[in-house]
């Protein structure tokens, strides 16, 4: 892209805005708008749902929850969810301003899941994959012994059946309401990956906004393809820890997954809309 194609693209998105601006002035519902996070923008929330929470006006991708992940993905009804049975316990009766207890109670009615993945098995366009969908809205998606005992689970699975794996992450790391119980599901889900690799089945990871910790450090960047969403977020830690170590300013796009992408530490880098179609065709060049 040139510049002045740039300055143009930049030009339509301006018109766009203030066109909807204008409207909204006139036809104003708080009940039917939200503001964008990133461009500030007034959007109708029914625009937003239509188009799989990206904005229409700055493109900006929202991050959405392990069901919609699911219904956007796979094709319809193909889904089938397994380990269902495996659920969160307190083993160090952790307390800090409040109890571990009293969190994952409260997780699970906001989200109406018993831990922060989903694990079962679906066709995308008709490609039979195993797959672990991570959902942030449970307490940041942290890894806990469930993520990682059912992460195992379906790569153990996966083997057995000889069917390729999706692992689709997001997450701020490890549990640490679980302590070293939680850091162990990292050794222990790399090495399930690992079984993967000597069985020479695909293991493909799809990155979206956030995954971070002991999650990107495991099982979420060992892929032997790694597609990242348009603008997730990838790292270990966090932004600020790492300017305050090193004493530098880092670049803007620092640990995007456009950053990744021109270093080499993912394959693919795609536009919500076209993620389906993108994993349809890893799956059938890998058959």
């Amino acid at each position: 892209m040139t510049i002045q194609d740039w300055f143009e693209k930049r030009k339509e998105a301006q018109i766009q805005r203030r066109a909807l601006e204008a409207k909204i002035e006139t036809e104003g519902d708080p009940e039917l708008w939200t503001k964008c996070v990133h461009c500030d923008a007034q959007i109708l929330k029914e625009d937003l749902d239509s188009n799989d929470m990206v904005c229409p006006i700055c493109d900006y991708h929202y991050r959405i929850s392990a069901r919609r992940r699911i219904k956007q993905l796979f094709d319809e009804n193909s889904f089938e969810e397994i380990l269902t049975d495996i659920k969160p316990t307190d083993p160090l009766d952790f307390v800090d301003t409040e109890s571990y207890k009293d969190r994952l109670a409260r997780a699970k009615e906001k989200t109406g899941l018993e831990d922060a993945v989903i694990a079962g098995f679906g066709s995308i366009e008709g490609h039979r994959v195993a797959a672990a969908v991570m959902d942030f809205d449970f307490m940041g998606g942290s890894m806990g012994s469930v993520v990682g005992e059912k992460v195992t689970r379906l790569i153990e699975k996966a083997i057995e059946l000889k069917m390729p794996v999706l692992a689709i992450t997001s997450s701020g790391g490890a549990r640490m309401q679980e302590s070293a119980l939680s850091l162990m599901q990292m050794a222990k889900t790399a090495c399930a990956v690992s079984k993967l690799d000597d069985a020479k089945i695909l293991y493909v990871n799809l990155i979206t906004e956030p995954t971070f910790g002991g999650v990107t450090a495991s099982f979420g960047s060992l892929g032997d393809i790694v597609v990242a969403e348009q603008g997730a977020r990838v790292g270990f830690a966090g932004r600020r820890v790492i300017e305050q170590t090193i004493r530098q300013k880092l670049p803007s796009d620092f640990q995007t997954a456009e950053y990744l992408l021109k270093y080499g530490q993912v394959d693919v880098v795609s536009a919500r809309r076209d993620l389906r179609k993108v994993l349809a065709n890893i799956f059938a060049m890998h058959e």
